[in-house]
């Protein structure tokens, strides 16, 4: 299977409370860097990894994402899924299954970029008959993040709180891998959170991790989000 026949869904709806000191007027994902959206980075890299059809599910100030990308030729096919009051990450997705297509399609947080290989990472879902993938990465510092934890065979088994504990951590890097079957197992609540309610219910099922020795940036606090105008730029992508 091609990453070319999985859809896209880029996690766009989030308010970013936490940068609303540097970043105003704007949802988190159109936060500048390099004079561009920050979402932009993540657009070029799906392109440029095969993918074709993009869904954006849009929350808050869905407005300035859509005039922005509508009508622009980014080289995918895009469509928006936008969410009427917030309903969280998991909600998010949930509310855009009519608009995915593929079985599996991919899944991105639009408030971090990850260099991923995706034809790779469908690669290893595939293999490991996985109903749901997530790249993950080693980190030093997970106090901001919460860790997870692999087996053996790469399968997810634990996830564990944010804590102020150092020392190297498995962290979950944004990217995932789903099968539709997902959908019929989420919460029935119309707004949850998809690492916090969802993800953790899978632990133990056909749930894998591919780690990655790749950076992520993230833009979720004024400090990361700094690092991130600092380190992403025009043709280079960590």
């Amino acid at each position: 299977m091609s990453v070319s026949e999985c859809d896209g869904v880029i996690l766009c709806g989030g308010q970013g409370k936490r940068l609303q000191g540097v970043v105003q007027d704007v949802p988190k994902v159109m936060a500048e860097v390099d004079g561009r959206p920050f979402l932009d980075f993540i657009l070029d890299h799906l392109k440029d990894q095969g993918i074709t059809r993009v869904i954006m599910c849009t929350g808050y100030k869905a407005d300035v994402i859509e005039t922005h990308y509508r009508g622009r030729d980014c080289g995918v096919n895009m469509t928006f899924s936008r969410e009427s009051s917030p309903l969280g990450t998991g909600g998010a997705l949930k509310n855009a299954r009519g608009l995915i297509y593929s079985d599996p399609f991919f899944v991105f947080n639009g408030d971090s970029f990850l260099a991923a290989d995706l034809q790779r990472f469908l690669n290893f879902h595939v293999k490991k008959k996985a109903e749901a993938s997530m790249i993950v990465s080693q980190v030093n510092e997970r106090g901001d993040y919460g860790s997870l934890a692999l087996d053996d065979d790469q399968k997810v088994t634990a996830f564990h709180e944010k804590s102020d504990m150092d020392g190297l951590s498995i962290v979950n890097a944004g990217v995932y891998c789903f099968n539709q079957s997902i959908f019929p197992r989420m919460p029935n609540a119309a707004q949850f959170s998809l690492e916090k309610e969802f993800l953790p219910q899978l632990t133990g099922n056909k749930f894998y991790g591919l780690i990655t020795s790749k950076p992520f940036v993230d833009i979720g606090t004024p400090d990361r989000y700094n690092y991130a105008r600092h380190n992403l730029k025009r043709g280079r992508r960590a």
